[in-house]
């Protein structure tokens, strides 16, 4: 039970696996006005730097939970470095699917398909949340539309209903029953400071690892993924994290 490898070697050096920067979690935090025993679960985790930063700077409790081994070992690893390792536990498990007794606030952060879409994971994150808590959804949006399959396709997309734009996506959420109560969201730079270590963390693993079966793969994706990123995802796809109360 893991993820793919080609994201392990991709992320390897990131503590947040998706394009929010640090600073701008930490905003959302403090937009959140969380509060000291506050009760968190966070489904597809990742390395933990959400739970073990908050519960660092907030006072936050809770638990993450992943598909990634490694991700895992490493959000354990944070939750010791910042010294909250008796507040926040993380467990190596499928996120599809988990619910916990009610808490105060949950979340799911860019792994959406662990519900079969935004609606979906919305209602399997509200199963686990407490009446009058706060739901958090991290989910990309349409920023410009592309010009054709090709770049859609470049944007690692489907088709264009795999998104909404970012008016579509408020609306839809609102539509599902909620109250869109904050958002935080990435800008190009924060894409940049996502997908562009990526391409150290690849180029780094070949030069140790330059006859293991999965170079290839991760040869030809380095020399193409700079410049597709440019063209369809740097410049059409938007990414946020939103803020949900239940109505």
């Amino acid at each position: 039970m893991d993820i793919p490898r080609i994201f392990t070697i991709r992320e390897s050096n990131h503590r947040i696996h998706n394009p929010i920067t640090p600073d701008k979690l930490a905003l959302l935090g403090r937009a959140l006005h969380l509060r000291p025993g506050m009760e968190a679960l966070d489904l597809a985790s990742g390395s933990g730097e959400m739970l073990c930063t908050w519960a660092r700077d907030h006072g936050l409790t809770g638990t993450g939970v992943d598909l990634c081994a490694m991700f895992t070992e490493q959000a354990r690893a944070r939750a010791v470095e910042l010294g909250v390792a008796d507040r926040v536990g993380f467990v190596h498990a499928d996120a599809a699917g988990y619910v916990t007794e009610p808490v105060d606030l949950v979340s799911c952060i860019g792994a959406t398909w662990i519900g079969g879409g935004l609606a979906g994971t919305v209602e399997l994150l509200a199963r686990s949340l407490r009446p009058g808590g706060l739901m958090l959804v991290g989910e990309p949006y349409w920023r410009r539309t592309p010009p054709d399959q090709e770049t859609i396709e470049a944007c690692e997309a489907t088709s264009m209903d795999d998104w909404l734009s970012l008016p579509e996506t408020l609306t839809h959420l609102s539509d599902l029953g909620y109250d869109v109560v904050e958002m935080v969201l990435a800008d190009q730079d924060s894409w940049d400071r996502y997908m562009a270590p990526q391409w150290f963390a690849m180029r780094t693993w070949l030069d140790e690892n330059p006859d293991d079966e999965m170079a290839e793969q991760v040869r030809a994706e380095l020399r193409t993924e700079p410049a597709r990123y440019a063209y369809s995802t740097r410049e059409h796809v938007g990414w946020g994290i939103f803020a949900l109360r239940q109505r």
